[in-house]
């Protein structure tokens, strides 16, 4: 008997659909497609729960509940009083509903939530209000586009970049998602060293140390498909103790470095929150005195920009030290890092490709990269 699908959408920030899609068909999920803002695909409970615990690129990963078309609100509440709400809803469970229009006769954001919580209300024969015994509450996300409504039940609950290490963070820190999202495009797995001389708060070295190690990310939190009616602890206990049994104890060295000792003392802190602090190499040291170390390996940073950088930084300065840094330390090494103009990227003086356009923290940037030639003039 074939087991029952789901529709799903994994929401993912801007760029990270491909990596995410990649992750997405080698999990297992079926008819896996890449489209702007996330990827669709389908699957059942165990891909469901398999997809929350793995994917390292995803944002949100949403059920599409129904899709139908509405033209006005009494037509909304019919067709969402209809839906079988108690597959998502338990008694005790509040709501969240997020409501967005575009070139639809319904665009009252406002009121299309209100329908839709109307409809909730009558077809569980309770009230919606407040926030619920549980103190649970579940996000349901209703969207027109063109009068057809979509409306999906969230499956994650806290954002997944949320792994649940980050014990403290610097300035502007790194998202974990776009960490390990340039660490999949840059082809790291672990097999060779990785280094982020400039770490901060230290997300790219412990996404690498989770990426190498093969730890799923989400080990060690909640998820809001846990307050599901159908929840099956079984299933995900059994998908937890596969993912435990595939640890690998001895990766690839990893090195971290940056000329603050008070930053340093957070990105120790965040290695052993998640697990990975022996495979991590934490030492003080600034650009210009990091040790010689011949590759292959991969160098990755996220060097200041934007509100991380202090008063009269001279950024051109910074990145010529940068190109300076990595063509004395790192002779025969893959070198990348992320910047939000190619004119920075050009002062290092390296030859350099664009890998990727992405957001971070809602700012354009792009991943670059290039090789440091094994004997460096």
């Amino acid at each position: 008997m074939k087991k029952k699908q789901s529709q799903i959408f994994i929401i993912t920030a801007p760029g990270l659909e491909g990596v995410c899609a990649a992750e997405a068909a080698a999990l297992g999920l079926e008819e896996v497609h890449s489209v702007g803002g996330g990827v669709s695909c389908r699957g059942g409970l165990r891909e469901l729960y398999a997809a929350n615990l793995h994917l390292r690129t995803a944002t949100r990963i949403v059920v599409r509940f129904d899709e139908f078309k509405a033209t006005d609100f009494p037509d909304l509440f019919r067709k969402a009083l209809r839906l079988p709400w108690g597959s998502f809803l338990c008694p005790d469970t509040a709501i969240e509903i997020r409501a967005s229009a575009h070139r639809s006769r319904l665009i009252h954001t406002g009121r299309i939530a209100e329908t839709v919580s109307a409809a909730i209300e009558r077809a569980l024969g309770r009230s919606m209000a407040g926030e619920g015994h549980s103190g649970f509450t579940q996000l349901i996300l209703v969207r027109f586009d063109e009068d057809s409504c979509t409306i999906s039940c969230d499956s994650s609950g806290e954002l997944l970049h949320k792994r649940g290490y980050r014990a403290a963070a610097g300035a502007a820190p790194l998202r974990e998602t776009l960490a390990a999202a340039s660490l999949l495009l840059l082809g790291w797995d672990g097999s060779t060293p990785l280094c982020d001389p400039l770490c901060g708060s230290g997300t790219i070295v412990v996404e690498g140390g989770l990426i190498a190690s093969q730890q799923p990310p989400g080990r060690h939190r909640h998820f809001a498909f846990m307050r599901w009616p159908g929840y099956r602890p079984g299933l995900w206990q059994a998908l937890t103790a596969e993912a435990d049994r595939k640890i690998i104890l001895s990766p690839a060295p990893i090195y971290a470095s940056d000329h603050d000792d008070r930053v340093l003392a957070v990105a120790a802190q965040n290695a052993r929150q998640a697990g990975v602090a022996e495979m991590i190499d934490i030492s003080c040291s600034d650009l210009n005195s990091l040790p010689v170390r011949s590759g292959p390996g991969l160098v990755l940073c996220n060097p200041p920009y934007g509100i991380r950088l202090e008063r009269g930084d001279d950024l051109h300065g910074l990145y010529r030290s940068l190109g300076d840094g990595f063509r004395r330390a790192f002779p025969g090494w893959t070198i990348a890092f992320i910047a939000p103009e190619e004119h920075l990227a050009l002062a290092t003086g390296l030859e350099l490709h664009c890998r990727a356009r992405l957001v971070n923290g809602g700012l354009a940037v792009a991943l670059y990269t290039g090789k440091i030639p094994s004997s460096s003039p």
